[in-house]
Formats: structure tokens, sequence, C-alpha cells
């Protein structure tokens, strides 16, 4: 697939887009406490989305369709709870002290895609496991602040990976960040692993995501029965943060920013 270069009216629609998405991340966050159910959270971000936003959210209906859920994903939101690595649908399971969500929004404004997710805790948790979360949402800075016109995607990866395993986590592989706009999920592919100096060459316009999986156990993953969860095949904790960007003149934007909720370059 070819990839789609934005213009500068589309780039102010996906702002908009991704300022947004981001705004849901900023309301549910005070929601994620003990007691709380992963439906729960989803009705409070389909409503907030569709009456407070007037937004779509994206993943409703999205992708393949299985017996299970023959509409394709049944969700609002996809929260991924401790060793689930991405995909983790609602359900009425109750959160607990110690759990680690990430909670993945996309909306759409206007026709236009703005896609970002956030860790959140509940309770206290471990060092180790906080560390996890610092190191993964450090990883996707390291990749946003790389990129600019002319940048490979490659080199992106590679310090990505570089990073994670320095801190003695792993990178998941099978999963990756992509080109965003109109379409949900479009070219190129993001890997958060590579080799320096391959892959596509960045270009001013290009919008896509960043988004490593970065697990504190082996890499390895597993797609459960309802063909979307995919969970650490070692069962190990599993943390993932999020951004919407566009390559600019000079390097990057972040999109999927708010009040609450800046990138420091």
């Amino acid at each position: 697939m070819q990839i789609s270069i934005k213009t500068e009216e589309d780039i102010q629609k996906m702002r908009i887009a991704g300022r947004l998405a981001a705004e849901v991340l900023d309301m549910i966050g005070e929601h994620v406490t003990a007691g709380v159910t992963t439906n729960e959270l989803d009705k409070l971000c389909h409503d907030y989305m569709v009456n407070v936003q007037n937004t779509i959210p994206a993943t409703i209906n999205y992708g393949h369709k299985t017996t299970q859920y023959p509409h394709g994903y049944p969700k609002s939101i996809c929260t991924s709870i401790n060793h689930v690595i991405c995909h983790g649908i609602p359900a009425d399971k109750k959160l607990k002290n110690g759990d680690i969500v990430n909670i993945d929004v996309t909306v759409i404004k206007d026709g236009w895609h703005g896609d970002t997710s956030r860790m959140y805790t509940v309770g206290k948790i471990p060092g180790r496991t906080q560390k996890l979360i610092d190191i993964t949402k450090e990883c996707m800075e390291i990749g946003i602040r790389m990129v600019a016109p002319g940048v490979q995607l490659g080199d992106i990866g590679y310090a990505i990976a570089n990073h994670a395993h320095a801190n003695r986590f792993s990178v998941v592989r099978e999963y990756c960040g992509h080109g965003i706009g109109k379409v949900f999920h479009e070219s190129p592919q993001v890997m958060h692993y590579g080799r320096k100096g391959t892959g596509v060459v960045l270009q001013k316009g290009m919008t896509f995501t960043i988004e490593p999986m970065i697990n504190i156990g082996k890499r390895h993953s597993r797609l459960l029965s309802d063909e979307w969860t995919v969970i650490t095949k070692d069962k190990s904790l599993s943390a993932q943060w999020e951004h919407t960007m566009v390559v600019t003149d000079t390097g990057v934007e972040v999109l999927t920013v708010s009040d609450n909720y800046k990138f420091n370059y």
C-alpha cells in the first residue's frame, strides 16, 4: 500500500482528532480504580466520545469477524491488563490493587483518526513493574524524538529495542505502529525493533503511530481464542504507550496531546 502524504489541511484535522483522543484518556484516568470493571470504563469512554465530543469510537465493529464477535471488535476501547499485550476486550472482571492496565483509544472526527494509549496503575505496584511502565514510555519518546525527514524507520526501531534491552526488558515483534489518517491502519508499518540504515525513509507529511509493547519477561506472544486478545506467552507483565504524530519540515509534531498530557520535545 502506498504511503499517504498529508496536506496542511489534513494535518489540522488530524490535530483535532488527536487532541480529542487524548482528552478521552484524560477523562478516564480518575475512574481507573480498584473495583471498577473494564466494561464500566468502556461505557464511560463510549458515552464521552459519542455524547460529549461527537466523535465515533473507531474500534466498534472494526476488523475481522469471528464466531464470538460476528461484527468485528465489540467495544469502544481496548483495555489490556497485566500480561495482556494489546487488544484486551473490556469485560465484567473488576480491577484490583496492583493491576496495571493500558487503555487504547481511537476516535474518528470528521473522517480523520486519532489514536493513542497510556498506562494506568491501580493502587501500589512493585518497583520493577513501575520501571517497566517508565522504560516503555521512554522507548516511545526515544522513537518520537528521532522522527524527521530523511530518517529511516529501521533506525528508530533499533533505538527503541536497544533501550528496552539495556534495561533487561523484551520487545514484542508481532504487533507494531502504523500509518494513520482517514484510514485507521495504513502504511507504513512502524516496527519497534530493526536494523540501522534500513526501512522506509521518512518524508514531511507522513502520519503514523509509535506504540512499543515491552515485556518484563520474554518477547513471545499468544493470541487467545477470541482472536483479539494478545497475551505474553510466559504470562509476564507487558506495557504499552502510544502517540500519533506527523513528520514536519525539521522534525516531528505529536498530534495526540492535550492540556493535561503534553509531549516534551
